[in-house]
């Protein structure tokens, strides 16, 4: 149905998109992650503002698809009018409230104990008390950070910056993940040429796709300061491959995942003809200094390395917490007293099958490194013990700059259209009314695209049938019989 309903232009995906945004902006102002004390999940504003969410989520959805339409036929946009794009459907998200996750105000939590130079690493946000940590989500309240000393150092600096005023910090961090974002966009069209793979159809896929837009910009998510740093330390790895490790050493201080990507530095590094040896051992020097300096510069210690290992929700519906869950009450309603031990142990099995996948995409896929950073994140986000939608884009970002073919890509395109649908816009756990207020939004966002696609044939009929020659009828030339002259 999208694929016809809309005349599919530049500004036609555009409006639509900029509608989506809008009215996600609008419907976070009642029903996104407020702060606790404008939070009223019952009343008649906030279901109205959930709709209004997941009616923009819709139509944003609608866009992006259509935009691909464009992206994939004989005249393309080009890579700049595409940045334009991200630009304008980004704008409304900008002064929103944040939406999809409370992650935020873990950060400036977080941000605020650093600069009052407490272990942030120890404890959790509730050590220091008052407003601002009575913003964070309770499981987050008792629980040290999980971020490296990089995005610490810059959540500290924020902290000293608005005085831990509310609305600025969220403003602060809002422009961080902007700035995240930005860098993605400036790297994947850079990744994309090196890879072999169109530029345009990288922008569309790696940054202007929902997930992007709803939890890296709308959730301000510092996934996306990692993916920044992280693809603009692959791009600088091929000329200034020492630069390029350091800025991927400081992606892996934000958080960790991101340090898969000095394997991608030094496979790069042999492909350009540096001898295996001196490129692994030039990359740890660089990635070590790095890690030293910034730890150092943060003044937050080394916790960091043990916080890796931070426990996730109980609810997490990651597949091995899932299978976990599953064989626990199996192993209940059969009497065993290993029940406790079953999610456990699905999450060792699954970093046991993530190393052996890992080893085996690198083996197969070590001459195209950056597809195979890419393929080895999206594991990581499906395999480990926690997931989280833009979890997702870890690898997908990079998929959308070096994927070697477009089967690939329509299936990581319909991952990201799909869980762009799984998350309340407040962050919390679903209840029924939520879930069918939000299922009301989407149907609706359904039906007024097919009305506008109903219209736009209708229009188009019309058109047609105005614009069509009106048939002239043509003399016919009757015999005229001659007297005396037969047949």
């Amino acid at each position: 149905m999208l694929a016809t309903a809309f005349p599919v232009d530049l500004r036609s995906c555009q409006v639509l998109g900029l509608a989506g945004t809008a009215f996600l902006a609008l419907g976070g102002e009642t029903a996104g992650a407020l702060p606790v004390r404008l939070l009223a999940p019952a009343s008649a504003r906030a279901a109205l503002g959930l709709v209004g969410v997941y009616f923009g989520v819709v139509l944003l959805t609608a866009a992006w698809v259509l935009l691909g339409r464009l992206v994939r036929g004989p005249r393309p946009p080009t890579p700049r009018a595409l940045l334009l794009v991200l630009a304008v459907w980004a704008a409304p998200l900008l002064l929103a409230p944040p939406l999809f996750s409370r992650d935020v105000y873990s950060y400036l939590a977080q941000g605020a104990m650093a600069d009052a130079h407490m272990d942030v690493y120890a404890g959790g946000p509730d050590r220091l008390g008052g407003p601002l940590s009575a913003e964070v989500a309770p499981m987050w309240r008792h629980t040290g950070a999980p971020y490296g000393p990089a995005f610490l150092a810059l959540a500290s600096a924020l902290s000293g910056v608005t005085r831990g005023e509310l609305p600025a910090g969220l403003l602060g961090m809002r422009l961080v993940a902007l700035l995240g974002v930005a860098l993605m966009a400036v790297a994947l069209p850079r990744l994309a040429r090196h890879s072999g793979a169109d530029p345009a159809a990288a922008l569309w896929l790696g940054a202007l796709n929902p997930l992007v837009l709803l939890h890296l910009v709308a959730g301000a998510h510092n996934d996306a300061l990692m993916l920044g740093l992280l693809g603009l330390g692959l791009v600088a790895c091929r000329r200034r491959p020492v630069v390029g490790a350091v800025l991927v050493t400081l992606a892996a201080l934000v958080k960790a995942p991101a340090a898969l990507g000095l394997l991608a530095v030094v496979a790069l590094r042999v492909r350009a003809g540096r001898p295996p040896l001196p490129a692994v051992l030039s990359t740890a020097v660089a990635a070590a200094a790095t890690t030293v300096a910034a730890t150092a510069a943060a003044g937050t210690g080394y916790g960091w390395i043990g916080a890796l290992d931070t426990p996730v929700s109980a609810h997490n519906w990651a597949l091995t917490s899932l299978l976990g869950r599953a064989t626990g009450a199996l192993l209940t309603a059969l009497g065993s007293g290993l029940a406790p031990l079953a999610v456990p142990a699905w999450h060792l099995f699954g970093l046991a099958a993530t190393a052996v996948a890992v080893s085996l995409i690198w083996l197969r896929l070590r001459l195209r490194p950056v597809y195979a950073l890419g393929l080895s994140l999206l594991t990581v986000a499906v395999l480990g013990p926690a997931i989280r939608p833009w979890y997702v884009l870890w690898g997908l970002f990079l998929i959308a700059a070096a994927a070697p073919s477009t089967p690939v890509r329509h299936r990581v395109a319909a991952l990201a259209g799909a869980l762009a649908l799984a998350v309340l816009p407040g962050g919390g756990p679903a209840d029924l009314g939520q879930l069918v207020l939000a299922v009301s939004g989407g149907v609706l966002g359904v039906v007024v695209l097919w009305q506008c696609h109903q219209a736009a044939r209708t229009q188009a009929r019309d058109r047609a049938e105005v614009s069509a020659p009106v048939p002239v009828p043509v003399p016919v030339s009757v015999p005229v019989p001659v007297p005396g002259r037969t047949a």
